[in-house]
């Protein structure tokens, strides 16, 4: 009996004992948290004065710091009157955009098989290079590549409508790519690509271009790569440049369906061009071309001759670099990156424009299914070079056709080698007849606001 009292009393003590050490443990951590907490409240109130008496400082007249800056006395500072352009300031609709918050919800547009599996932490974050100029959303820069620097990623571009701001998902079936007039474009996936993905739709997408100014890259990769090009001016050819200069030096270029970017398409700039647009855009690509195209860069000076008349500055230490790199040449990239790009013959082709007076025979921006006509011709290339080759006739966008108007004389494809042979007249059945045969012909209809659409 005492023996049971013994070990009673023994659990008891220990009991108390424990109960005691826990209230002491617990108020000592506490004591520890809150000094913690006062000492970090000090730091950081102490760092935030110096910041902000820094700022004061330092800050040019006019600026403010972000966490003093006003949205509503930003936006009121230039707010659009009674009876002003909207667009004038920014080149889309001022007024539904001062509508916006900065807090603003972004849909999510991604795939309903996104799951997101990791985060990159602060210091790979640190380490890497984002460049973006739009609307993003919260999952965007949740891809992490320090398992390979050398992949360069972009997302999915959804479209922000600069009328009236309505926020649309783009297709995930979708890659950059160009034509030989260097100017970037969309390519639709083949039906293969397409069905390949089915089983995983959100796996990344291997793509010949990125479009400007939306990537992430490891910053380190970055500046051994080259960096930008610095010579180039302003706005464009800068993601042809970087592109072929990933892909040919080692590296590659990804689309990530996880990850989408809001961009409002403008269909003019907002600001200046020394020279002009067309000037420093084609500055720009003929810097790229020379540097990476190899002798594949007669078919970009065929599409737009007009380029050959704009210098291009000097290309030593570009081309200096791309030896060093030991970067392959652009017929690899054409056959591994890039092999649904048409190589022209390099005897029968030429290229030009179908006039007929002022106008020219234009895609209008249209993929290959879509509809052609004609728009005033500016002899920029673009839309309105059709590829010139006795194997397929005339394509351009691979639409197959001749074109002729009411009261019209022979339509010559302008600036061509190939005027002494192919030449087209009208007749009374309405076709087109040519040393190669008989051809329907299109006709203008009615023209609305200065676009005129050909029927067939």
């Amino acid at each position: 009996m005492r023996r049971k009292s013994r070990i009673l009393l023994c659990f008891a003590v220990l009991w108390v004992l424990g109960i005691a050490y826990y209230f002491y443990s617990g108020t000592t951590l506490s004591r520890k948290d809150d000094w913690s907490g006062i000492n970090s409240n000090r730091i950081q109130s102490h760092s935030n004065a110096d910041d902000k008496a820094h700022s004061l400082e330092t800050l040019p007249p006019g600026k403010v710091r972000w966490q003093d800056f006003d949205q509503d006395l930003y936006v009121g500072a230039t707010v659009v009157r009674p009876g002003q352009d909207p667009y004038a300031r920014n080149k889309f609709n001022q007024v539904e955009s001062d509508k916006l918050r900065m807090d603003r919800s972004v849909p999510d547009t991604r795939h309903d098989q996104y799951i997101l599996r990791m985060y990159c932490s602060r210091d790979a974050l640190r380490s890497h290079l984002f460049s973006y100029a739009c609307t993003v959303s919260p999952a965007s820069l949740q891809f992490c590549s320090r398992q390979d620097k050398t992949r360069v990623v972009s997302p999915i571009i959804d479209v922000i409508n600069m009328d009236n701001f309505q926020y649309v998902g783009a297709s995930a079936d979708l890659k950059g790519g160009f034509d030989w007039n260097l100017v970037f474009k969309w390519d639709y996936m083949t039906l293969e690509q397409r069905r390949a993905r089915q089983g995983n739709p959100i796996a990344p997408i291997k793509t010949p271009m990125i479009a400007g100014g939306l990537f992430v890259m490891d910053k380190n990769y970055f500046e051994e790569l080259g960096k930008y090009d610095m010579m180039m001016d302003v706005w464009g050819g800068e993601n042809l440049e970087i592109s072929f200069r990933v892909w040919q030096c080692g590296g590659s270029l990804e689309i990530i369906p996880c990850s989408r970017v809001g961009h409002v398409f403008r269909k003019q700039h907002p600001y200046t061009f020394p020279g002009g647009s067309g000037t420093v855009f084609a500055r720009n690509t003929r810097r790229a071309a020379e540097v990476w195209m190899d002798d594949f860069k007669n078919f970009y000076y065929a599409a737009v001759p007009s380029a050959r008349n704009v210098p291009y500055g000097n290309i030593q230490s570009r081309l200096e670099m791309k030896k060093r790199l030991g970067c392959k040449p652009f017929k690899w990239y054409l056959e591994n990156v890039y092999p649904e790009l048409r190589v022209p013959d390099h005897q029968d082709i030429a290229f030009g424009a179908l006039q007929q007076g002022q106008n020219c025979l234009d895609t209008l921006g249209h993929f290959a299914d879509g509809v052609v006509g004609v728009y005033e011709c500016h002899n920029a290339g673009g839309n309105q070079v059709p590829i010139f080759d006795p194997s397929i006739f005339i394509s351009a966008e691979c639409w197959i056709c001749c074109s002729q108007t009411e009261n019209s004389q022979n339509i010559v494809p302008q600036g061509s080698q190939l005027c002494q042979h192919y030449y087209w007249n009208s007749n009374d059945k309405n076709h087109c007849t040519s040393t190669k045969g008989t051809f329907s012909c299109f006709s203008c209809s009615k023209c609305y606001s200065d676009v005129c659409t050909l029927v067939l």
